[in-house]
């Protein structure tokens, strides 16, 4: 073997191994659409949870005139609990609990990389304090943000 393709050999193994791409956001996200006759909300409305450690986390912080919007996904529990907080401009108020059940899978991008977690939707249980109902659209969660993973209807007279 010559000096020159001693030299091209390595070089070729080098640059073969030289990069891994694991993803810079290995978070999934599911997606909520607005039916029904209330496609937009006009009140205040804040989504919240309660974390593992007993803090409460605040996803959505008085968001108005939205008609879709998204929430992460965690991958430590079978169910993600929502907390729905609507206010309206006379102070009336209205909070439904949402819990998504869901089936976690592990997803491995590369041994260099850590897990990505996918999701199987399962079922949704929620009050019905001013959500009527939330249907579940597309089960899969994924990196693909176009699925509209739940319908939520909101109560048309809601106070």
């Amino acid at each position: 073997m010559t000096k020159a393709s001693l030299i091209l050999a390595l070089l070729l193994t080098v640059s073969a191994c030289s990069t891994i791409e694991c993803p810079l956001n290995n978070r999934v996200y599911t997606n909520y659409i607005l039916m029904g006759d209330v496609t937009t909300i006009a009140d205040t409305l804040t989504v919240s949870t309660t974390r593992a450690d007993d803090t409460d986390s605040v996803f959505l912080n008085r968001v108005t005139a939205i008609s879709k919007f998204i929430l992460p996904i965690s991958y430590q529990s079978e169910a993600d609990v929502f907390y729905f907080e609507l206010h309206d401009s006379l102070g009336n108020q209205s909070i439904d609990t949402v819990a998504i059940h869901k089936e976690d899978r592990p997803r491995f991008e590369a041994v260099d990389c850590n897990p990505t977690f996918f999701h199987t939707l399962k079922r949704v249980e929620t009050t019905h304090h001013a959500i009527d109902s939330i249907v579940i659209n597309h089960p899969t969660v994924n990196y693909d943000t176009s699925k509209e993973h739940l319908h939520i209807y909101f109560k048309s007279n809601i106070y």
